[in-house]
């Protein structure tokens, strides 16, 4: 374990304390007494919830070992039992919580975000943590130390292989590439590779753990970091391309001419598929999904639900609702009818393997047969913590002064004749995010334009 020096007087930093994570720079905002703090505070809430064990892994960055080793600290001393799962995808941590049946889990990871970025994602009492959970970290009560704490170290990348098998249905070969970006997925699906029961011919890449992240930046949201797996695929004539984010909850796809399928289109095949099977089942989507995909579960009789972003307040949305699928723009997709309910992006890759695998069309044709419109992909735009919830506040007000009605589940969205346009700030980075659809060229330039108009007093441009 890694002894951190006294602690008693150290506070977070409030940039680090997002909503449904903990995230902050290495060394800047974030550091290992953070770590140390997390486990005491975390621990104690465990005990005055009567939770004893917790699973912790981490993925592959410089950072997360130290982190990791004075958290467990943290933990130790309020008598917890740590159960230590090591170097994986965040899926797996939560994959460790119900197979090994803990009472809470701690993921040490950056996600997406650039290499000296380190941050925890945590579940508590088999629930999301999130929100006033991670603020409330931040009060100072009585920290009395405990005995009995202890980590034990458990091998759970075998188990966690064979459950993402489980539900693979082979059928027609294909030809896949596969690009975890040096992740935290990268033995897993190596692994799954090297299993030989993938009906599949592999082509994969950077599937070596390394926190530097040498080939790209580890986010398949930006088209930029496909680049390298869209060579493959045109080189080796794969049928399709399958990219994973930092810790593997997040999935990129490009087809078999190099076309990037954003998560709601995924999302429409997905949809379809389950309600084939399950006729009015509900099926979230996030804020910043396409018209198209709401319409889409609707004629093809399922109940659609438009939330908020944020793999945590998703989450909280399938607990209250039932739904057995959920996803985001970003690729964080969530299957609740013969998974668990949380956001696995190896896993989602499993089930659109089932997919292809049993069609009669190639990735190809069924993305040139989706419903067309115009839209642009997230618009990431920069803007300081301590002003981007202020933008979108202020320009809420301004579209009530001036008559334009939005739905505001995240941030602002206004729907006119033309389509729609979204603005929103981001729960885990220092951008606001904006998109906008419409079925014209023309409709969507007034969109941006309108868009435009209200981000200009604050100073702000659309790239």
């Amino acid at each position: 374990m890694l002894l951190v020096s006294d602690s008693s007087d150290h506070t977070f930093n409030p940039k680090i304390l997002r909503e449904y994570d903990i995230r902050g720079t290495v060394g800047q905002t974030l550091s290992t007494k953070d770590a140390y703090l997390l486990g005491r505070r975390f621990g104690q809430m465990m005990r005055k919830n009567r939770l004893k064990t917790v699973s912790v892994g981490r993925d592959g960055r410089l950072s997360s070992p130290d982190l990791t080793a004075a958290l467990m600290d943290g933990l130790i001393e309020t008598g917890a039992h740590i159960y230590d799962v090591g170097i994986g995808p965040t899926p797996m941590l939560y994959f460790s919580v119900k197979h090994l049946k803990t009472d809470a889990g701690i993921m040490v990871t950056g996600s997406h975000n650039p290499p000296e970025d380190n941050g925890f994602k945590m579940t508590l009492g088999h629930r999301p943590f999130f929100g006033q959970d991670i603020q409330n970290l931040a009060v100072h009560e009585a920290d009395e130390a405990y005995t009995g704490g202890r980590c034990e170290a458990v091998s759970i990348d075998t188990a966690y292989t064979e459950r993402l098998l489980q539900d693979y249905k082979p059928g027609r070969r294909l030809k896949v590439a596969w690009d975890p970006g040096n992740g935290a997925a990268g033995e897993i699906v190596q692994s799954l590779i090297d299993s030989g029961q993938l009906a599949v011919d592999s082509v994969a890449i950077n599937t070596t753990i390394d926190g530097t992240f040498p080939a790209h930046h580890p986010d398949p949201t930006v088209p930029e970091n496909l680049a390298q797996l869209q060579k493959v695929v045109h080189d080796h004539g794969c049928d399709l391309g399958i990219a994973f984010d930092g810790d593997g909850d997040r999935i990129g796809v490009i087809d078999g001419q190099g076309r990037i399928l954003w998560g709601d289109q995924l999302m429409i095949l997905w949809s379809r598929d389950v309600l084939s099977r399950h006729p009015g089942a509900t099926i979230i989507a996030d804020v910043k999904a396409s018209q198209v995909l709401f319409d889409d579960i609707q004629q093809h009789k399922g109940r659609a639900i438009m939330a908020r972003t944020g793999h945590s307040l998703i989450k909280t949305k399938i607990a209250e609702t039932k739904a057995l699928l959920a996803g985001e723009m970003s690729g964080h997709i969530f299957f609740n009818d013969d998974y668990y309910g949380y956001d696995d992006a190896i896993y989602a890759a499993i089930r659109l393997l089932n997919i292809l695998h049993h069609s009669d069309k190639k990735l190809t044709q069924l993305f040139d047969e989706l419903p067309k419109c115009i839209n642009t992909p997230e618009i990431r735009i920069d803007c300081p913590d301590d002003k981007k919830f202020h933008v979108v506040a202020s320009i809420q007000v301004q579209l009530h002064h001036d008559g334009v009605s939005f739905d505001d589940v995240d941030g602002v969205r206004v729907q006119t004749k033309e389509g729609w346009w979204l603005l929103r700030a981001s729960n885990t980075q220092a951008i606001l995010v904006a998109r906008a659809e419409s079925k014209t060229q023309e409709g969507l330039e007034t969109l941006l334009e309108q868009l435009q108009s209200y981000m200009e007093p604050f100073g702000l441009k659309l790239p």
